[in-house]
């Protein structure tokens, strides 16, 4: 199987349990990548620190099944891959 093909079919696994987090964990996640009363910038998508950060705060909140299957390490190279369709998220349910 190709890299390619195993990208796309663990961002199609991951994607609805992110949103799920990214949406009920707000409050939480928009002040580490530097926003303020709901907002989130545009520089969080060069802040690598603070996107690991919220990618290891976002992984604890996996459930315990996508944890066994999917490790840290790949988990934070999802999300840094897919920032910017992640901030999205946040900013388009913030609105």
């Amino acid at each position: 199987m190709s890299d390619i093909s195993e990208h796309s079919q663990l961002a199609e696994k991951l994607t609805g349990p992110v949103s799920a987090i990214l949406d009920k964990h707000r409050a939480t996640i928009t002040p580490m990548l530097g926003g303020n009363s709901g907002s989130v910038t545009r520089a969080a998508l060069r802040n690598d620190e603070a996107m690991r950060k919220v990618a290891g705060y976002c992984y604890l909140l996996l459930p315990g099944l996508v944890r066994l299957a999917v490790k840290e390490p790949v988990f934070v190279d999802f999300v840094l891959d897919n920032r910017e369709r992640l901030l999205d998220r946040l900013v388009e349910k913030a609105a």
